[in-house]
């Protein structure tokens, strides 16, 4: 039983900031008050223990910020743990409804609370002792209270937390994530039905107002010809002029629904039709929540069918057979017929995106009799005769998931009596993984998943023998239930693991088309299909994503999975975004043909040559297109990029991102890359999802693997980066950027000038916060390959290959407080700083270069960059510039 403790909650405002302190605690699963009122303890009782603490008051578009204080067991064997502990948020509505968002910037989508947050192990954290904890996110504009639930996850130790407060903003300008309203013609869903199975949905509707009748939906079943089965339907009531109708009740806390669908005799498809009563008043302020859930019913779910028994493939197919009432030998009649190229083109279709990415697959060749696998970036290894699939001989997360996936079989399968040994390999993974029990349990998780599935439907693709055939069928079916019901969870939806997973869905659905889930899966997947790629790539060509690798990797999806579709349904629509989207990257790339390694950004790619394959997959000569732009200049959402090429003096490029921060991605919002005289001088910290891991992973995450600033030792947040001004100055660009990242009492300004040519650059950042005094610090990344020494506290010099680079500190309001660099510090896992990410999972020493101001109120300062003498003349010019020092000085 919770214990609930009630507390009133005076609110302070600082400076553009309220202060919100929790209204009410409540405890469970022996989580409870440890000596003094606003410290909670949570014992290590993983997902149990729990400390929930309310607020109300929320203003709703703002980014706030939750602040508290941790402190861990000094005998906390997770101290290394990137989710040492989690932190739920449940935002909820006026009337007092939990609303169950898909999305919450700056927050990560979770099925067991709505939105978390990790909370690092206290290596990662701070070391021993009390560490501050912070997690910054955008209010939803339906929410206006908020219950945070601190909770036990990987610790083994209890961990007390402290003085738990919310900081929030003003409404934030910057367009708020979309939301799906049920005026107009409503929303309109469509799913195909496995015979006499009912499905199960899941979603929840908002309502401005309680209304009896704030919302309905509209129900019409189809036969397998089309034809419209008439009413009467179960759990429906018939409406003159509307039809089969469900009521969705809009009464406070009362706001999920869960419809079972059970479908009359001959129904194949249903049509659901969510909108407001014809008698609601307008505008209705109704909308449907995210994107609904949709299971089968419980019998027919993959842990039901597979109980606690250990299932091979086939054994798996007799148990669905038999809980469909059918004879024995039906599974073989579901697997005829499993032979439908998948593409269009004569290639699996995940596959076709890996060729577009890095060109043809060389991950598997033969050596005599024997196999050698080239994974994940490291060096070749020669598979054993019988592997039993728990193998991991670079002891690499990022080499598991590849050899997990199978993807590596499609290669083998192209040479000269490959084809029979990689379904032989593929027979052997499946009897060596019966569901529940797997060999390696990284081969259960999306990114492995998804490409096993396209793999299995490509080797049913081909003629061969009937046994292995059978064989491999049936673990494709099995794949197919477990991908349906990632897939119908939409907890991947915003994510490429999301679509990856779909469509490897919608591969199995076309390759099986005699087995009877076939047409329900092709209908979950092209609905996902089409909810991913609105979320990620709007129709204007813009991005969700704020990588730029990530980017290429989406448009690689969304042009292999726009061929696979055709011109069918939502193939169209996003062969249309990829069109809009592809030229906009070109545009980044730098003289040398890389891309900057903003966000995930995985070594030894030829960035280049991916969007070559890319253009001439849409027969377009983008490259071409790029220098016949009349200005000098790439830009696409939330990046921008000037280039220069000198004939003497050689390229030059500079590029910004400010992107929102993403909920566990990097923390690089206004970070940049500049190269100058054809040297890469200023670089990021780089590194890839899957090949870092642990305190290497948690540092390059961190700001301190990117070139940003940071007030009093406080490290960015979540936030976004919003472009205020930009123009152009005396032979110069001026960009400058306000910033929610540092949380909202401290109000943040970057400046860019940036020579036409690129020569040279100036950084200046702008900090305030009345009644306090300021400090902040600044971090420089340079190339791992440059020599950097300072020549004065106020002062560097930098030199790479007989080029030369100057970078001086210089103050606008406040003091300048001096300079240092580091290389390679690793004393202590949280304040590892001087790397860059090596390519192959661990960190490469880089010369960082740290500098500080200091100041009351309002501190502001940088650094000149300059690549020529008469370009450090120039910029200290522009920056007296009385146009430049307005923006810089401006309230």
């Amino acid at each position: 039983m919770d214990e609930i403790d009630q507390r009133a909650a005076p609110a302070s405002a600082g400076e553009g900031a309220a202060a919100l302190l929790p209204t009410a605690v409540r405890y469970g699963g022996g989580a409870g008050p440890d000596g003094r009122e606003g410290r909670h303890r949570i014992a290590a009782n993983a997902r149990f223990a729990r400390a929930s603490v309310s607020f109300s008051g929320l203003p709703a578009g703002a980014w706030a910020c939750l602040q508290c204080a941790v402190a861990f067991d000094a005998a906390e064997e997770a101290a290394l743990a990137v989710d040492c502990g989690v932190i739920g948020f449940d935002f909820v509505a006026a009337d007092g409804s939990n609303l169950d968002l898909d999305h919450v910037p700056g927050l990560a989508r979770s099925l067991l609370d709505p939105q978390i947050a990790w909370i690092p192990g206290p290596a990662l954290l701070g070391g021993e002792g009390v560490a501050p904890f912070r997690a910054g996110f955008r209010v939803p504009e339906q929410a206006s209270g908020l219950v945070v639930t601190f909770r036990s996850w990987r610790n083994t130790r209890a961990f007390t937390v402290s003085d738990p407060v919310l900081l929030a903003g003003t409404p934030d300008p910057a367009s708020a994530p979309r939301r799906r309203r049920l005026d107009g013609d409503g929303i309109r869903i469509a799913y195909a039905l496995p015979q006499d199975i009912a499905l199960i949905l899941r979603g929840q509707i908002y309502a401005a107002r309680s209304d009896e009748h704030a919302a309905r939906v509209r129900l019409v079943y189809r036969d397998a010809e089309g034809a419209e089965i008439a009413p009467p339907y179960a759990n429906a009531v018939s409406v003159p002029g509307l039809g089969a109708v469900i009521n969705l009740s809009a009464q406070p806390q009362a706001r999920r629904f869960t419809l079972a669908l059970h479908p009359p005799g001959g129904a194949a498809v249903v049509e659901l039709t969510f909108g407001v009563w014809e008698d609601a008043e307008t505008p209705p302020e109704v909308e449907l929540i995210g994107v609904p859930e949709l299971a089968l019913e419980d019998a027919f779910r993959l842990e039901s069918l597979c109980d606690d028994d250990l299932l091979d493939a086939p054994a798996f197919l007799d148990r669905l057979a038999d809980r469909l009432g059918l004879p024995e030998g039906a599974p073989a009649a579901w697997l005829e017929g499993a032979d439908i190229d998948l593409s269009g083109t004569g290639g699996p279709i995940l596959g076709e995106a890996r060729s577009l990415r890095a060109g043809p697959d060389r991950s598997a060749r033969l050596d005599g009799e024997g196999i050698v696998l080239s994974l994940a970036g490291l060096p070749d290894w020669a598979l054993p005769e019988a592997p039993d699939w728990r193998e991991d001989p670079f002891r690499s997360v990022a080499w598991r998931l590849a050899y997990q996936s199978l993807a590596w079989l499609l290669p083998l399968s192209a040479l000269p009596e490959g084809l029979t040994r990689a379904r032989t390999l593929a027979v052997a993974w499946s009897r060596a993984n019966p569901w529940g029990q797997p060999a390696d349990p990284l081969s259960l998780h999306p990114a492995a998943l998804a490409p096993r599935g396209d793999v299995l439907a490509s080797l049913l693709s081909e003629e061969g023998e009937q046994s292995a055939r059978d064989a491999i069928a049936a673990e494709a079916a099995r794949h197919g239930f477990a991908l349906a019901e990632i897939v119908g969870q939409n907890a991947l939806a915003r994510a490429l693991h999301g679509i990856q997973a779909a469509t490897a869905l919608f591969a199995l659905a076309r390759v099986l088309p005699a087995f009877p889930f076939a047409a329900h899966w092709d209908s979950l997947a092209r609905e996902s299909l089409a909810h991913g790629f609105d979320a990620l790539l709007p129709e204007e060509g813009s991005f969700a994503e704020a990588s730029p690798v990530r980017r290429l990797e989406l448009l690689s999806l969304g042009q292999a999975v726009s061929s696979a579709l055709g011109e069918g349904a939502p193939g169209p629509a996003i062969r249309l975004r990829v069109e809009a989207a592809l030229p906009g990257l070109v545009g980044l790339l730098d003289p040398g043909g890389r891309l900057s390694p903003f966000g995930d950004s995985p070594a030894g790619l030829d960035h280049a040559g991916w969007l070559a394959r890319l253009a001439s997959a849409q027969t377009r000569d983008l490259v071409a297109e790029r220098e016949a732009t009349p200005h000098p200049e790439g830009r696409t959402a939330e990046m921008i990029v000037l280039r220069h090429d000198g004939l003497e003096t050689g390229w030059s490029h500079f590029a910004l991102t400010h992107a929102a921060q993403s909920p566990h991605g990097h923390r690089d919002c206004t970070s940049f890359t500049f190269a100058s005289g054809s040297r890469r001088w200023i670089v990021e910290g780089g590194g890839a999802d899957g090949v870092e891991v642990g305190p290497a992973r948690h540092y390059l995450l961190s700001p301190r693997a990117h070139n940003l600033a940071f007030p009093d030792g406080r490290e960015p947040v979540a936030g976004s980066g919003r472009l205020v001004a930009r123009h152009t100055l005396d032979g110069a660009q001026v960009i400058a950027l306000s910033t929610t990242m540092h949380g909202p009492d401290y109000a943040h300004t970057r400046i860019f000038v940036v020579l036409e040519e690129v020569s040279g650059m100036a950084v200046i950042d702008r900090f305030a916060r009345a009644g306090h005094t300021l400090s902040f610090e600044g971090l420089l990344h340079l190339s791992p390959d440059a020599l950097v020494a300072l020549s004065g506290p106020r002062r560097a010099l930098a030199q790479q290959e007989g080029r030369r680079l100057e970078i001086f500190g210089f103050a606008v309001k406040g003091r300048a407080a001096g300079m240092e660099i580091v290389i390679g510090r690793d004393d202590r896992a949280h304040a590892l700083q001087g790397f860059v990410a090596a390519g192959s999972g661990g960190l490469m020493p880089a010369p960082v270069l740290r500098y500080a101001f200091s100041g009351r109120d309002v501190v502001c300062g940088g650094l000149v960059i300059a690549a020529e003498p008469e370009a450090e003349r120039r910029l200290t010019r522009l920056l007296g510039d009385g146009e430049v020092r307005r923006l810089i000085e401006a309230e």
